[in-house]
């Protein structure tokens, strides 16, 4: 067995243990569009029938906003394409507590303070304040290049009801990964 073949081999194994351990039940990377997001839905309503998981349809809601989020929001480290495929990394991972729903992507380093204090915000709000601020910025909005009113983030908090988690990892000078997690209590 060549070197090539047998590292390969151990970065699949500890993969799968760290999977494992963090009880992953979900994980893909690529592309984000909309026959995804069916099959998504499918794969994950099926698991949780399963486990007769409560709140089903709120996990589906969260999980199309993410998903939607990678999708129209998703910045590409190649310029030169002037379409933009949203691509990132989605994952589900429950236990008998919670579920959490897990998204990461690329975005410019220049969206960054504007997440980030757009993210602060939402975690500082109470459940009635995120409903004033949801009304708020749906009367003010307008829908932006992307095709978004930038309710994503708020919608998710307003049903999962809990603060959402996110960083940013440096790629290079001008791009960074952008990682969110959100929780929903069993």
């Amino acid at each position: 067995m060549s070197s090539n073949t047998s590292s390969f081999q151990n970065l699949v194994y500890n993969f799968h243990e760290t999977v494992r351990s963090l009880d992953v039940k979900l994980i893909y990377e690529g592309e984000i569009n909309h026959n995804i997001m069916k099959v998504f839905t499918n794969l994950t309503k099926k698991s949780l029938n399963e486990e007769s998981f409560p709140n089903q349809k709120k996990v589906f809601n969260v999980m199309v906003e993410a998903l939607q989020n990678i999708s129209k929001h998703a910045d590409s480290v190649i310029e030169s394409s002037k379409k933009s495929i949203g691509k990132g990394v989605f994952l589900i991972s429950h236990n008998s507590k919670e579920l959490k729903i897990i998204t990461g992507n690329i975005v410019k380093k220049e969206k960054e303070q504007n997440l980030s204090e757009q993210l602060n915000h939402i975690n500082t709000l109470s459940r009635e304040d995120l409903k004033d601020y949801h009304k708020t910025k749906l009367k003010a909005s307008k829908l932006s290049e992307k095709g978004g009113a930038g309710l994503g983030f708020i919608d998710i908090a307003r049903k999962t009801q809990n603060k959402l988690d996110f960083d940013f990892y440096p790629i290079d000078k001008n791009f960074s990964f952008f990682v969110m997690a959100a929780k929903i209590n069993k």
